[in-house]
């Protein structure tokens, strides 16, 4: 099977799928929303009823009378009531459907709609790549690591998947260069994942208390955003969640972290601003604990006067942790901004010198036509992207699956594939 054709079983088939729950739900909101239905079926069925009541009182009229039992005490629901259970029923049924089909969407819509910048710039020059060229030569491959190139995709990445699909398309003696979109997709998963056992990187939890999650990385890239709608999506997994507000030195952080406190229900542990973050950090462990909380989301500065005061100031905060919880942080998130490219690429070394940065976080992946980012980071630093930003809504924050990636990538070309 190709693996055009595997993306499409795995991602188109569950966009059709979604489309059908949405006709689902769609019916469910005509329901709600058709009082006029509801009254005529209450009507209809009010006729029946006293029609058989009327026939059952001209057979055994007689009886009746003669005989009259026991009146027992029949507790009817009003229509109101009635109502009320009806229009429960219905809401049930919406956030059932509604959850299911953010779900699916999460996996392959979004990463559509997420990466469509990239896609428009990447596919439409390969697209013109393949038009003007009838074989695979050298000059074809040159125009494409031009193309990869200008994607942010790293200039050692892409050397070594041009290296990748010179040895590919020979073994398949390819010859048609619109084979070799198909080919390079799937060397961009290869080359992603590697030799890892698990496609997808999940978050590591501590399995005896409680996770510590650190979240490092400069000012601007959107750091405690991130971790307010990381606070949510534990949250809706059933986890009992604390926010600790330790970046004390950029203006107005704490009071937005709050403001995200408060939208998704996670308490925040604060200090005034100026003050010791590595304080602020301790006070949030302590507080996480009395509440038998399971995670402690921890903000952490983005800039202090230089690098190395920056990179001091987290390692101290990383040895308050260690102290209180042996094994923690559990996880050492970097949160980059796509849209900066290269520029993150630098930060993740950086970052990756000062602290044991565990895994990637890559926001605003759905503003930049540059989302070739994480291939060079993966590739370059072996840092895992654990999850990326792909829109301003809470539940834009999603796992990073390089299948996902990829199917966003070339979800264009998938289908163009099939018209052909």
């Amino acid at each position: 099977m190709g693996f055009f054709k595997k993306l499409k079983e795995k991602f188109v088939k569950e966009d059709e799928h979604v489309q059908d729950d949405s006709s689902k739900r769609e019916d469910v909101d005509n329901l709600k929303d058709d009082p006029d239905k509801d009254e005529q079926q209450e009507l209809s069925t009010s006729t029946e009823e006293d029609e058989v009541k009327e026939d059952f009182t001209e057979t055994t009229s007689e009886e009746v009378v003669e005989e009259q039992p026991k009146e027992e005490e029949v507790v009817e629901a009003t229509p109101v009531e009635e109502q009320e259970v009806q229009q429960e029923v219905h809401e049930e049924v919406q956030e059932e459907i509604a959850e299911e089909v953010e779900e699916k969407e999460s996996i392959s819509t979004k990463f559509k709609k997420g990466l469509e910048k990239t896609r428009n710039s990447f596919a439409t020059k390969v697209n013109d790549l393949v038009a003007r060229y009838r074989t695979v030569d050298e000059d074809f491959f040159e125009e494409l690591e031009e193309i990869l190139i200008s994607a942010d995709v790293g200039v050692n990445t892409v050397m070594h998947l041009i290296d990748e699909l010179k040895m590919e398309v020979k073994r398949r003696n390819i010859k048609d260069t619109r084979e070799v979109r198909e080919v390079i997709s799937e060397k961009l998963v290869d080359i992603y994942y590697g030799n890892d056992d698990e496609e997808i990187e999940e978050i590591t939890f501590n399995q005896d208390g409680l996770t510590v999650l650190l979240f490092v990385g400069v000012n601007g890239v959107g750091k405690t955003t991130t971790i307010g709608k990381m606070a949510h999506r534990l949250k809706q997994q059933g986890k009992n969640v604390v926010m600790a507000a330790g970046d004390t030195f950029r203006a107005g952080a704490i009071e937005q972290l709050e403001v995200w406190g408060d939208r998704v229900g996670v308490p925040v542990i604060r200090h005034s601003e100026g003050s010791d973050p590595a304080a602020v950090i301790y006070d949030g462990i302590q507080s996480a604990k009395s509440k038998g909380a399971d995670v402690l989301l921890c903000d952490t500065a983005g800039r202090l006067q230089n690098k190395v005061n920056l990179m001091n100031e987290l390692s101290k905060v990383k040895r308050v942790i260690e102290r209180e919880i042996p094994g923690a942080p559990h996880e050492s998130l970097l949160v980059l901004d796509a849209t900066t490219g290269q520029n993150a690429l630098s930060q993740a070394k950086t970052f990756s010198e000062a602290t044991n940065v565990s895994g990637i976080v890559l926001t605003k992946l759905d503003g930049t036509a540059k989302g070739g980012i994480v291939m060079a980071i993966r590739n370059e630093l072996d840092i895992p992207v654990k999850f990326v930003g792909l829109g301003e809504k809470v539940t834009d924050l999603q796992s990073f699956d390089a299948h996902a990636f990829v199917y966003g990538l070339f979800a264009d070309m998938l289908e163009e594939s099939e018209q052909e």
